[in-house]
């Protein structure tokens, strides 16, 4: 299994493709998934998906895997590739190793459902297989993630991986535009646009909670220099641990954008917001994994929860079907200099130990 798990890792690494074009991808684990002999569905919502399905004999629980598959866009040298950079590649290395595992050894009871989920990166693929009811039969869902070496060694491994809440809000603020040298006859959008960005600094949060919330986008659409500009458009990037701090600050920020420019006589609208809610587990999920990680990696092994900024789509499975008991596994990797980084590179050795243990919890469920 050792070798073959780093086998299907090296030939996802050699093919990366960006999110929503995973098309080779997704027809060799297909193609791989019948060899071991399970059943498989291939969806195109979102991206290029595939689920590798293994029914048991005997009445069960239905007990779902995710890796995700996409790679991501770098410039390097001066030219654009694509890197399989945040190690999308391990995850469906050892996705399909679980599934061919279990193939082997068969289960008892139950149903297995091993996903491959496109589009991550976009925050599209998790939805798309949602859409399409693939998820809507599951008790149990399990993740699992490298880690950066600042968070998890190699030999290292925790059972709750607490991914905060992402969201970007796009917004824009209308003015009038006049003449640079009559500027009473119009309205500034830049202004009013300014006015925005700094009532930002009023907005807040529990300041024990983990949020952040700032302005990564600021364009004025004018095109010259000697008139006032009728429109800007910004952008807002949103973090937060908990969901419900999230929606606060959407609403807070929402209600910032609407109401501070009236002020000067401009009008300010909500475009758009998406995002990624906030990991939400299971203590029974959470008490599985611990039990996997201690059984495969010695309780030395087992590392305590470990909460991130980062955000992962793979909570969109929960928020669509709350009883989902949930779990996702951060495994440690000696992983540097950190994901996303196209020179990111980590200790391939440990890819076989991060299969034990979603076998194992597969095992306790469904053996």
């Amino acid at each position: 299994m050792t070798e073959r798990v780093n086998e299907v890792r090296d030939r996802l690494r050699a093919c990366p493709e960006p999110s929503g074009h995973e098309g080779k991808t997704a027809a060799y684990l297909a193609a791989e998934l019948r060899k071991a002999g399970c059943e498989v569905r291939e969806t195109a919502t979102g991206g290029h998906g595939v689920v590798g399905i293994l029914k048991g004999a005997e009445p069960g629980p239905v007990v779902g895997v995710r890796g995700d598959i996409d790679a991501l866009r770098h410039v390097v040298d001066g030219k654009e590739v694509c890197v399989h950079s945040c190690g999308h590649d391990a995850h469906a290395a050892m996705a399909l190793a679980l599934a061919e595992e279990a193939a082997k050894t068969g289960i008892r009871r139950g149903i297995l459902k091993v996903f491959f989920q496109p589009a991550e990166e976009t925050l599209a693929g998790a939805r798309g297989m949602i859409e399409e009811g693939l998820t809507a039969d599951l008790d149990y869902m399990f993740g699992i993630h490298l880690r950066p070496i600042q968070e998890a060694k190699a030999g290292q491994a925790t059972a709750a991986l607490w991914h905060g809440s992402s969201y970007q809000l796009e917004a824009s603020v209308s003015g009038r535009t006049a003449h640079g040298a009559r500027p009473h006859l119009g309205v500034n959008a830049i202004d009013a646009a300014v006015l925005v960005v700094n009532a930002l600094n009023c907005v807040w949060e529990n300041p024990v909670e983990g949020w952040s919330a700032k302005v990564t986008k600021f364009n004025s659409n004018s095109l010259i220099s000697n008139a006032v500009p009728d429109g800007v458009d910004l952008v807002f990037d949103l973090r937060a641990q908990k969901n419900g701090v999230m929606e606060s600050m959407l609403q807070k920020v929402s209600d910032m954008v609407i109401n501070v420019p009236t002020g000067l006589g401009a009008v300010g609208t909500v475009k758009k917001s998406d995002g990624v809610p906030a990991a939400e587990y299971d203590p029974e999920a959470i008490a599985l994994l611990e039990e996997a990680i201690t059984a495969v990696l010695g309780r030395e092994g087992l590392l305590p929860p470990i909460v991130t900024p980062g955000a992962d789509d793979f909570h969109f499975y929960k928020r669509a079907k709350p009883s989902i008991k949930a779990g996702f596994v951060g495994l440690g990797a000696d992983l540097t200099p950190g994901l996303h980084d196209p020179s990111m590179t980590f200790d391939a050795n440990v890819l076989p130990d991060g299969v034990k243990i979603l076998k194992y919890a597969v095992d306790k469920l469904l053996g």
